[in-house]
Parts: structure tokens; C-alpha cells; sequence
């Protein structure tokens, strides 16, 4: 599902379609195989993706299509996604870097302010 991109993100393709939910949330057996296959055991946070200009924490859910992120319509406008569903490309940050964009959110002086967080 997803491939080595870059030395802070690994690259895939998923839908993107919108939901009334209040986080970001994905297929949950997904979920768990990505976690599993590309996060290493000390990380134990959400997956973080960049969709657009947006770093989202994302979460596993039932209900949710396969290759599929729903996110809450207050985050749609900052992924550049005007059409949902759309398939887009995706970075989804590794371990060492999501655990960096959670680390500068709960930071609210660091004035980072990451989109989607």
C-alpha cells in the first residue's frame, strides 16, 4: 500500500471522502497492517499521512472502505481536495517523524501549528 518516498515519508494512494467524524480515521485491519509492517514497536501513535498540505493523525475504524481515509469536513479544504472521493496521493510520515509532527502539536508555544492536529 505504501513505498519508500523519502527519508521522512513513505508515499501511497488511497481515496479521500469526507465524514461527520471529529478525527481522521481509516479501514481498521488497514490500519493495523501498516502500523505493524512500517511503524516499529516504540511508536505507538496514530498514523500520521499528509494529504495536500494537511498532517492528519489517522485512526483505524469499522465502517470505513479499504484504501480509504475519511476525514472530517473541517479538514477536506487544507488537503486540496475539491471533489471527494478522490484518489490522491499520500506521504504517510515514519515512526520517527510522526512522533516529531505529534511532539510539535503538543507543544502549543512551538507556534508549528500543523495542519489537521
Amino acid at each position: 500500500m505504501f513505498e519508500r518516498f523519502s527519508s521522512g515519508y513513505y508515499l501511497g494512494r488511497l481515496y479521500v471522502e469526507p465524514h461527520g467524524g471529529h478525527q481522521a480515521v481509516m479501514h481498521r485491519e488497514q490500519h493495523e497492517q501498516v502500523n505493524e509492517q512500517l511503524y516499529d514497536e516504540e511508536y505507538d501513535g496514530p498514523l500520521v499521512m499528509k494529504i495536500g498540505t494537511a498532517h492528519v493523525p489517522v485512526h483505524g475504524a469499522d465502517g470505513v472502505p479499504g484504501r480509504t481515509i475519511a476525514l472530517p469536513e473541517t479538514v477536506l479544504p487544507a488537503t486540496g481536495v475539491d471533489n471527494p472521493p478522490t484518489l490522491r496521493e499520500v506521504l504517510l510520515a515514519k515512526a520517527d517523524r510522526a512522533a516529531q509532527l505529534l511532539g510539535v502539536d503538543s507543544d502549543p508555544s512551538s507556534g508549528d501549528g500543523a495542519a489537521g492536529f
